[in-house]
């Protein structure tokens, strides 16, 4: 079974059988406030070596550091106001006369309109972390999305009204601000500096109850926590968080900001010994745009990367399974514009050593449109170094995600199906014709050959071949229809052959190994 994420607020309204859900309901805050004066927020930091060492002072004890600290993080208090949602699909007893008059405004809808119930108000609770002086406070997404109202609760007692400045929900970060002057900033840490096995507190407001301090140590880097966030790369601490933490501080043992509690990994909902903190650098590069502009503007380079697998590796000539695989060019594209190729693997950013797919997807993100900078990759075995600049997301990137019609499913050519002499046995693939088009979703933009059929015990089939791909290569030469895969597949030189297809949760290369051994997807 698997094992839920959740968020950390709102701990009595967003229980849903049992589970906190992150991300938050559908109605958000409207619009981004911006910052009208475009004044650029100015940080303590402090890139000095984290102290390993229990404690800093040698007493033995952390109140020193967490008199320091406790000032800066702050209680989030939101109100979503009573409003009145729509309610889809109901029965026609609600639409009868009698029912909508004894129920009065609590239904509406009569003589077609949209019917609609009245949700009451909501409140929650959530933590932020103050970042200048003058009132900017950092905190998640989820804590002050669809809020009417925020209050916020500075350690003094005082309770202050602020205002949304900007929202990132693509990293669940916001900013928001009160109206002060002299308020206690936290220091910002280097991230990158953090290793595991680093003592660390969690600090923030858990259900509510008041500012709770706790500590641990951190227990991995760079974690993808599988939120739905485009932008993942969470520090994973044992130190406990709970639901109410989100926003708060994880600090060092010198009470800097090394990142911003955001989840927890539980079956329960409550503590495990899993949490999960956005990094302090990742987190004040969003925020300084946040302050700045009221939105986030990150870097695009127009192609769809994977992780390089062993199997991977070897098909592609390369000496360690490192590097982002690229599967897709975009055209028209920075990418495209640099010379970069599917089958390409970019293996460095800036002389720095890019780790995989995520790596580099956030390496990218962090750069500013029209920033030069120079791609290592290797081709075909060959080392190359390329010139790209870095462009700006266009609005609508997306390929279409049709769904299925539900029409025939009928396989125009089988590919050697059940044919020892040849590879991909037990796969049906036909030409995309329209009606195939219609049927699998596929836009008209891809050329390939459809996959209708994939027997389960077949090795295409472990290697996560479906129904619904499109074959673009095989073996790295180009498929234009069902009768050019089929002739691709006979007479193999191994019984490992190389696609790389085109599929709803986006491209990728495939290795199908008819020898015995485990397929492997990117």
């Amino acid at each position: 079974m698997n094992t839920p994420i959740h968020s950390l607020r709102r701990q009595s309204a967003w229980f849903l059988g049992g589970a906190l859900i992150a991300g938050g309901l559908a109605w958000s805050v409207s619009a981004f406030a911006g910052n009208a004066d475009n004044t650029k927020v100015s940080v303590k930091f402090d890139d000095h070596p984290i102290v390993r060492v229990e404690q800093p002072d040698g007493s033995g004890s952390f109140a020193p550091m967490v008199k320091r600290v406790g000032p800066s993080v702050v209680k989030v208090l939101v109100t979503e106001r009573a409003k009145n949602v729509p309610v889809q699909n109901l029965p026609q007893i609600f639409n009868d006369p009698l029912f909508r008059q004894f129920f009065g405004n609590q239904l509406q809808g009569q003589f077609g309109r949209q019917p609609q119930l009245q949700q009451p108000p909501e409140q929650g609770l959530g933590s932020g972390v103050i970042v200048s002086a003058d009132g900017y406070i950092l905190t998640n997404n989820h804590v002050v999305n669809g809020a009417d109202t925020i209050k916020v609760s500075l350690n003094d007692g005082r309770e202050l009204t602020a205002k949304v400045v900007g929202t990132d929900p693509q990293s669940d970060l916001a900013v928001i601000k009160v109206e002060a002057a002299g308020l206690p900033a936290i220091t910002f840490a280097d991230s990158d500096k953090v290793e595991v096995g680093d003592r660390v507190l969690a600090v923030g407001n858990p259900f509510g109850i008041g500012q709770t301090v706790t500590s641990g140590m951190v227990s991995a880097m760079g974690r993808q926590a599988q939120l739905g966030l485009d932008y993942e790369d969470f520090i994973q601490t044992d130190a406990a968080i709970n639901p109410g933490n989100s926003g708060g501080a994880l600090v060092d043992v010198q009470g800097r900001l090394v990142g911003i509690n955001t989840a927890i990994l539980s079956h329960s909902g409550g503590f495990q010994g899993i949490g999960f903190a956005i990094p302090s650098n990742l987190a004040r590069n969003i925020m300084e745009q946040l302050s700045t502009g009221g939105k986030v503007v990150r870097g695009f380079i127009g192609v769809n990367v994977q992780d390089v697998t062993p199997a991977l590796a070897d098909e592609f000539k390369l000496k360690e399974h490192t590097g982002a695989l690229v599967a897709e060019v975009t055209p028209g594209s920075p990418a495209e514009k640099a010379g970069l190729q599917s089958g390409d693997v970019i293996t460095t950013l800036e002389g720095k050593s890019v780790a995989d797919a995520r790596h580099l997807k956030l390496s990218v993100g962090s750069l500013a449109p029209n920033t030069k900078v120079s791609l290592g990759i290797v081709r075909d075995g060959k080392s190359q170094t390329l010139a790209l600049k870095i462009g700006q997301p266009p609005g609508e990137r997306a390929l279409a995600r049709t769904g299925r019609s539900g029409g025939r499913n009928e396989p125009a050519a089988p590919a050697a199906a059940d044919d020892d002499e040849g590879t991909l046995n037990g796969v049906g693939v036909a030409d995309l014709d329209a009606q195939m088009r219609r049927e699998f979703g596929v836009p008209v933009s891809i050329r390939g050959a459809v996959v209708t059929e994939v027997k389960p015990d077949s090795a295409a089939a472990a290697a996560g071949l479906e129904p619904g791909d499109v074959i673009q290569e095989i073996n790295r030469q180009p498929v234009s229809s069902a009768d050019v895969a089929v002739k691709l597949t006979e007479k193999p030189d191994t019984k490992r052959t190389l696609l790389r297809i085109w599929s709803q949760k986006g491209p990728r290369y495939v290795i199908v190994d008819e020898t015995g051994g485990s397929g492997s997807s990117g």
